[in-house]
């Protein structure tokens, strides 16, 4: 089991190999000496005379292999149907033997039922992928996808086919998801629809916070009216006054008005 600071020390070191040369080998012997063979990329996949082909054939993962995979510059995973997208594989030999790559390739399934094959990628072929052991290097994988593919998320598998003492191996460097968008497509499906409903969200949080100010505002323009009762405070001042001159002469005057 590799542990997290290998598999640390491996992604930075397959983040430096990246660039427009293939970079065959880097290593680090006992003696701390650096081995690094490079081959141009119009060399890439040019196929040997010695250089077997295997078609389908399915084989088992080499102890001491690890494999990681990077997405250049395309940390989303964004495939653009018909368009070549760039992959590097990284490659450290920990076994007492040096390993030969033989070639790189990769399938499309349905995400979500990965028994579905929808494309057989490119198979991508080496002639000079020579790995010491105790060594790493990085390998570039060119696929493009059918322009007729709809866009969408699918399920890419890809696996890099080797030799150690001429004993044929495989192991599986990305198994995950990509997601498919049409050519000169800005957005995706799921993007224009996050979009769309944060703008509806939105639109209806400000209508709702628009019919809180206008209520507010209609409650403080109506001033309240207080109503203060004078009949009881009649009533308990004509009981009061009952029996007095005041009351007498009010009763004449109401006579008099008849």
């Amino acid at each position: 089991m590799v542990s997290f600071n290998h598999l640390w020390i491996f992604s930075l070191a397959l983040l430096l190999l990246a660039s427009p040369l293939l970079q065959v080998g880097r290593c680090q012997t006992d003696s701390d000496e650096a081995v690094q063979a490079t081959e141009e990329a119009s060399d890439i996949g040019a196929v040997g005379d010695d250089v077997k082909d295997f078609g389908d054939e399915s084989f088992n993962p080499a102890p001491g292999i690890d494999t990681i995979s990077v997405f250049p510059k395309n940390s989303a995973r964004l495939v653009t149907a018909g368009e070549e997208t760039e992959l590097l594989v990284g490659v450290k030999n920990d076994g007492d033997s040096s390993l030969n790559v033989i070639a790189i390739k990769a399938s499309v399934h349905l995400a979500y039922d990965h028994r579905l094959l929808v494309q057989n990628l490119t198979t991508q072929v080496f002639n000079n992928g020579k790995v010491p052991a105790s060594a790493q290097a990085t390998f570039p994988y060119l696929f493009a996808v059918s322009k007729f593919l709809q866009p969408g998320n699918f399920d890419l598998v890809g696996t890099i086919v080797y030799e150690i003492d001429q004993q044929p191996y495989q192991s599986t460097f990305y198994n995950g998801t990509i997601e498919v968008v049409e050519a000169g497509a800005f957005l995706s499906i799921e993007s224009v629809f996050l979009v769309t409903l944060g703008a509806s969200l939105l639109a209806l949080l400000g209508i709702w916070i628009h019919g809180k100010i206008e209520s507010l505002s209609k409650k403080t323009k109506r001033a309240p009216k207080v109503e203060v009762g004078t009949r009881s405070a009649d009533a308990s001042l004509d009981e009061w006054l009952q029996g007095t001159a005041y009351t007498q002469s009010q009763a004449n005057k109401s006579k008099k008005k008849k």
